[in-house]
């Protein structure tokens, strides 16, 4: 069992990335409001959810990666579901679906136009890719913008929208060996395969591990899975409100590792100084990789942009310049990619299994 654990951060210098939509009792009948944490005593912590993060990744896959094969959705009435065919749709795969069988005729049309899978039982996966609420790493002040749409005879109409400036810090983290292996077992939350489905593995001759009840993808497929979606990582691009913030939400910093677990084990070590700068706290570091020595499958992958706390950057440098950690530094860009290639690589092809 392996995992790729990791964390990263967005530099939100002036954004809205993720909005609550408008704001009852307010002065200005058009403010619209951005999601936040408010602490007792602390004040308030912006956040980008991760459905909103998992739908950036989607996008960016789907945009710029022609291999990527997105599945199609299909709306009745009040609920949308994907064709929740993991074997063909990559995204079913990685991101999980809820299914269950349906006698509506609202989306029957587009079902036939796409060839949906036929759906016999209630079906579900978990997401093999987790993330968590990306949160600011502390407190802001919440602020207002007030415009007006003015374009036009007569009055203006005002609008309002909050803005902040934060880093926002959020965890992620990869199932390897979930991903590309589907359960046919008459469970809740394991039921990966109706019949029809479990009919498909069987047609497409798939690996049958009948002790854990699954079907699994060939190797070489689950690799290009996995390794698309680092690449997906790499390019990462979304966000609310673009149009007046243009906030890059490509991740600044970024640490990760494969880890035999599913335990987060840089949780603490990415925190902030005393003057509340993101940084990695190398005492933490070390404790961590001292005591999941012998559950790291993996070099440590570190990406930080120059130009972003490069004064912690620099004490971190130094930091390697003494340590035998098995650390790689580089930009998030390149960690990423950098990993994405390792997939690849055959001493590497015990992570997926």
């Amino acid at each position: 069992m392996a995992f790729v654990t990791g964390l990263l951060l967005i530099d939100a210098s002036a954004s809205a990335l993720n909005n609550l939509g408008g704001i009852e009792k307010e002065r200005d009948a058009n403010t619209v409001g951005v999601k936040h944490i408010q602490v007792y005593g602390d004040g308030d912590y912006p956040y980008v959810s991760a459905q909103a993060f998992r739908y950036w990744l989607r996008t960016t896959l789907e945009d710029r990666f022609p291999v990527w094969v997105a599945s199609p959705i299909y709306r009745e009435d009040k609920i949308a579901y994907t064709d929740a065919n993991p074997m063909k749709w990559w995204d079913d795969d990685l991101f999980g679906y809820m299914r269950a069988p349906s006698k509506k005729e609202s989306a029957k049309p587009k079902r036939d136009l796409n060839q949906a899978t036929e759906t016999t039982d209630t079906i579900t996966r978990v997401s093999p890719f987790r993330v968590g609420t990306l949160v600011a790493m502390k407190s802001v002040k919440i602020v207002k913008d007030f415009g007006t749409m003015s374009r036009h005879e007569g009055d203006p109409v005002p609008h309002v929208h909050q803005f902040y400036r934060a880093t926002l810090k959020g965890l992620w983290s990869l199932d390897l060996r979930a991903a590309g292996t589907f359960s046919y077992r008459n469970k809740t939350g394991f039921r990966n395969l109706d019949s029809v489905r479990e009919g498909l593995a069987k047609q497409q001759q798939l690996e049958h591990l009948e002790q854990a009840k699954a079907y699994r993808l060939p190797l070489e497929v689950r690799q290009q899975r996995v390794k698309t979606l680092f690449e997906g990582m790499a390019h990462l691009e979304g966000g609310a409100k673009q149009t007046l913030h243009y906030t890059d939400v490509a991740p600044v910093l970024t640490i990760f590792a494969v880890t035999k677990g599913g335990n987060h084990i840089f949780n603490h070590v990415v925190t902030t100084t005393d003057r509340g700068k993101p940084t990695i706290n190398t005492a933490a570091l070390d404790e961590a990789l001292r005591v999941f020595a012998d559950e790291l499958l993996s070099p440590v992958y570190v990406g930080w942009v120059r130009g972003y706390n490069d004064q912690e950057r620099q004490a971190f440098e130094s930091y390697l310049a003494n340590s035998s950690a098995p650390i790689q530094l580089s930009h998030p860009r390149e960690a990423f990619l950098n990993f994405a290639e390792s997939i690849l690589v055959a001493e590497n092809h015990h992570w997926m299994e």
